[in-house]
């Protein structure tokens, strides 16, 4: 168990930048502040006061019930007993009132309130049957559909008439001609100079080095293959524009309450010591206070370790919140988190600002340090475990203890009535969630997680669009929220679109990126081209999801409501699977709930009927429970449009939480393979994406001027590498795998140009094969003295500088029109190098292994925030056995450069022509590995001696066995003829 004393293991943050030189002053000027323009382009949020009803008292009763010598509590709630008894729990034997303490335990924070941990699992608990039968919430969400038309936001609701409201709420920014037609004939000049450059190769073998000659042509011609897949998808590039003043217009009436759609915000997290509770609670902070309704804003976060860590500093937060997002509102400051707000290098001293901000912000500032104090304390207090387990305040165990094994919790901690802020304002929700873990059930890590968080989400809010983020992306733009509302809920086209993926950025990289963190070619350049097609892939954080979009169903195929011929609602359609979606036909016309006969079963079952409508749809109820699983409160929400759920029937609908959050729910469902996240790789993301797109779905690509979210990036070169790893190995694992886009899904709506995008993104670790073998073969063409490529002449002189040009015109023309510098370009050619002979090889191996052999891979988890020294982890040096390919890659064309050069001095003049050839392409190998280099030296003079000693064997082995079977070169088997000196006259 680490200590507290370990620095490793204490991931305490820094003190905020700029307090040093604030003690003991109170001078205006030693402040820092957002500018006066950056503040005065932002709006109030509408705010919507909803009162909810509030539960004031209940009673608790404990019932024991031991598995496997485990003991489990449940706790009934009933009306009439006091508050401050809920943490007492009963006697396993006895049945006495007591607090439960069988070993030493002890609470995380003594003087903890709990209160201030608000409604849930965690402080009460009811004690349900999870199969009983709950047919009568089916039958009032059926009875009352038609009442759902206020808060339809999948489009059909009535457009008011004012002309500012009509027009759309988004538009498509084509690129301009005179930038993206030269980039279009820059494109086909170059496949006609690679089939030209390709005709000349394969024509002209070198003979006196078939097989070097050889493997370098496949290599060629894999690039090229590679290049098309990743060219072709970008020759649609578009930009898009938002009108937020429409947005408001049509759906924030003045007088009338806000018609914005609700959202529930997804946040996960797993490891507190990786994921430093810091970086949530910032996260968490930037959500509650972010510009949209509050009463629209449901923020859950998924605690996959179960760590009593998180749970207190979510607590801790919540009493920070209530200081802060009032704050925040009344100036309009962005971002909104404190650690990153806190630390802005702004000089506002050339602007005017109010005395009064400046005194608040001065105190807030104070108030942060404090609750960073605190954090920090719960953080110390955290590594020393007892041995009996954490226990509440008052007594109850934390059920999280064993984190392999423990029931669900589920804990609404702000959104109820008795939490506001100072300014007497009602908070968004809140609500901890952590799922039950269970031995020997595959949980399927972050997709799993997800899933669970969707199902809970449905009974307690159910809010028709779906924000997903990781515990590190803090909402950097207040209004990012409303962003997407352009897209998902314009009146024309938002209905046809699944999902708004914004671009990811971080903080806290090196100025130079030196491991090409910020992967600007994929965001600004690749992703802007998907958008122009059917719109880009998911990157795993940052997208708003139609709920609708995530329950497996086919996207709308009409704007309009279905005529009066058809049953077929839009949405509704696509219970039943793919390969057999007929609706059944209502026999007889009746308001309430109908009993039909299944098509292929003679037994009558119950039936789900979407009602208010002329033609009403049946589907069996047991479609449904084999698609969504047996929760009936579940069931129940996904008939719902209107984003209106059981949330204010706390006590029932927590009973219901814990039933979908069941380990076994999933089971004989479609959960991970047709509804919500799918399951099957590493990188749910991808797989995700695909499967909308196949749906017919449309997703759009939201990049507002200010980033709407900013997450930490690993800079260490090992971190990086292993980050690179895990997306390689799920690309594989997709590829070698039904889903593959090569193969799946031809019959859908998934266009062309966007299966090829999708085949880029699973072919690419494959690259890793003749990538490194091209690095090699310079290196290998020095030792034996021969070339890949025969003797140069005009024709093939003008060939190479031709292809060179294409590739460098290419470049450039792609760099002018998304808006890339030459540095980010550059570093992104290296690092692809970089992963691609280390990162990408490796998941080749383990991808194979996994699926072929069945060796499982352990999911890493990539390290979150800095140290306390700005860019401390840069020169850190981690060894993995990814940093020994490029380096032996580095040593072999550095061996072979001074060799050559070396033969070339001594053997004069005539040898340096053919040398200047393989000095070009080993070159260009210690360019691209040139970031490696020092990466791994870190700080130091000299590389690492590990590396030296690993990489150096290989080199001499790969050199001395080159020099022994030269296997390039034909061999003559013949008799050796020699001249004996003899005159035969």
């Amino acid at each position: 168990m680490p200590s507290v004393q370990d620095p490793v293991q204490t991931p305490q943050s820094p003190r905020v930048h700029g307090d040093e030189e604030e003690e003991g002053s109170d001078d205006i000027e030693s402040e820092f502040a957002s500018s006066i323009a950056e503040r005065s382009s932002t709006v109030h949020p509408y705010r919507v006061s909803v009162a909810e009803s509030s539960i004031n008292s209940w009673d608790i009763d404990s019932v024991s019930i031991t598995n496997s010598g485990t003991s489990v509590h449940f706790y009934e709630e009933h009306v009439g007993t006091p508050t401050n008894h809920h943490a007492l729990v009963a006697h396993p034997n006895t049945g006495e009132i007591m607090r439960y303490n069988p070993l030493q335990t002890r609470p995380i924070n003594p003087k903890r309130d709990l209160a201030l941990y608000g409604y849930g699992s965690v402080a009460w608990k009811n004690r349900v049957e999870w199969k009983r039968k709950q047919q009568h919430k089916i039958q009032k969400v059926s009875s009352d559909g038609e009442g759902s038309d206020l808060n339809d936001f999948d489009g059909h609701c009535d457009i008011p008439k004012c002309a500012e409201s009509k027009q759309q709420l988004s538009r498509k920014l084509p690129i301009p001609s005179s930038k993206i037609n030269p980039y279009r004939i820059v494109i086909i000049l170059r496949l006609a100079i690679l089939a030209l450059f390709f005709h000349y190769r394969i024509r002209n073998p070198v003979h006196d080095a078939y097989w070097l000659w050889l493997t370098s042509v496949i290599c060629e011609i894999w690039f090229a293959f590679s290049w098309i897949l990743d060219q072709f998808p970008k020759w649609y590039p578009i930009k898009r524009e938002t009108y937020l003043d429409r947005l408001s217009l049509r759906y924030e009436k003045e007088g009338k309450p806000s018609e914005l759609a609700p959202i529930d915000i997804f946040v996960s997290t797993v490891d507190p010591v990786k994921e430093p509770p810091l970086i949530t609670a910032n996260t968490v902070l930037s959500i509650l206070a972010v510009d949209y309704p509050v009463d629209k804003v449901c923020c859950y976060v998924s605690d996959d370790g179960a760590a009593m860590l998180t749970f207190e500093a979510l607590t801790e937060t919540c009493l920070f919140a209530r200081k802060w997002v009032p704050f925040c509102k009344k100036h309009k400051i962005e971002p909104r988190a404190p650690e990153w707000y806190f630390a802005q290098k702004i000089d506002y001293l050339r602007e005017k600002v109010h005395p009064e901000f400046v005194r608040e912000r001065r105190a807030m500032k104070r108030e942060y340090e404090e609750f960073k104090v605190r954090i920090n304390a719960v953080v110390a207090n955290s590594h020393k475990v007892p041995e009996g387990g954490w226990v509440l305040p008052e007594g109850a165990p934390w059920h999280g203890n064993n984190v392999r094994d423990h029931a669900g919790m589920v804990q609404v901690i702000t959104g109820h009535d008795c939490v506001m802020d100072d300014a007497g304002n009602k908070l968004p929700w809140l609500v901890y969630v952590s799922r039950e873990k269970r031995p020997g059930y595959d949980h399927h890590k972050k997709a799993g997680a997800l899933n669970a968080l969707l199902r809970t989400s449905a009974i307690l809010s159910n809010a028709p669009f779906v924000l997903n983020v990781d515990c590190d992306h803090y909402i950097n733009n207040s209004k990012a929220l409303r962003e997407a509302m352009c897209f998902l809920m314009d009146p024309v086209l938002g209905e046809k679109n699944c999902y708004v993926q914004f671009p990811q950025r971080f903080d806290g990289i090196d100025q130079h990126d030196r491991y090409s963190n910020h992967n600007v070619v994929f965001f600004d350049i690749n992703m802007k081209g998907l958008d122009g097609i059917q719109g880009p892939i998911y990157v795993g954080t940052g997208c708003v999801f139609r709920r609708h979009a995530l329950y497996g169903y086919d996207a709308p195929t009409a704007t309009k409501p279905p005529s009066k011929t058809c049953n077929c609602w839009p949405m509704t359609c696509c219970l039943c699977c793919r390969s057999k979606r007929k609706c059944l036909k209502a026999k007889k016309k009746q308001e309430n709930q109908k009993k039909v006969k299944c098509r292929d079963a003679s037994k009558k079952v119950h039936a789900l009927e979407v009602t208010g409508k002329e033609n009403a749809i049946l589907v069996p109820q047991e479609k449904f429970e084999k698609r969504f699983g047996q929760s009936q409160a579940f069931l129940a929400s996904t008939l719902q449009e209107s984003g209106e759920a059981c949330r204010f029937d706390m006590l029932k609908s927590l009973d219901d939480c814990m039933h979908v959050l069941s380990c076994g729910y999933e089971n004989k469902t479609q959960w991970g393979k047709e509804v919500g996240w799918i399951y099957g790789s590493v990188t749910e993301d991808i797989l995700t994406g695909f499967k909308m797109h196949c749906h017919g779905w449309r997703s759009v690509y939201c990049m507002p001027r200010r980033p709407a979210f900013k997450g930490s990036a690993p800079i260490n070169l090992t971190d990086r590498l292993h980050q690179v790893l895990r997306w390689a190995l799920g690309s594989v694992e997709i590829f070698l795998s039904k889903h593959c886009p090569v193969w799946y899904g031809y019959q859908c709506g998934l266009k062309p140009l966007e299966r090829l995008s999708y085949i880029n993104s699973v072919i690419y670790p494959w690259t890793s094969i003749p990538l490194i073998i091209y690095c090699a073969l310079p290196a290998f063409c020095f030792l034996s003295g021969k070339f890949m490529v025969p003797e140069m002449n005009i024709y093939s002189s003008i060939l190479f500088i031709a292809l060179f040009v294409s590739i460098a015109a290419t470049s450039i023309l792609e760099m002018q029109w998304g808006g890339v510098g030459i540095d980010d370009w550059w570093r992104n050619e290296q690092f692809w190098v970089i992963g691609g002979v280390s990162s990408h090889l490796f998941a080749l191996c383990q991808g194979l292994l996994k699926v072929l052999g069945g060796v499982s891979t352990k999911f890493r988890v990539t390290l979150k925030g800095g140290d306390t020294n700005e860019f401390s982890e840069l020169y850190e040096f981690k060894w993995t056995w990814l940093l020994v390919p490029p380096m032996t890659l580095l040593l072999l064309n550095v061996v072979g450069v001074l060799a050559g050069v070396s033969k070339a001095i001594t053997d004069g003049y005539e040898s340096w022509g053919p040398l200047l050839g393989k000095l070009f392409f080993s070159c260009w190998v210690i360019l691209h590995l040139h970031p490696f280099l020092k990466g791994v030296m870190g700080k130091q003079d000299r590389v690492p001696t590990i590396i030296v000693v690993f990489s150096v064997l290989l080199a001499a082995i790969f050199s001395l066995l080159w020099v022994r079977v030269n296997p390039f070169t034909i061999k003559f088997d013949g008799p050796v003829l020699e001249v004996c000196g003899l005159e035969c006259e």
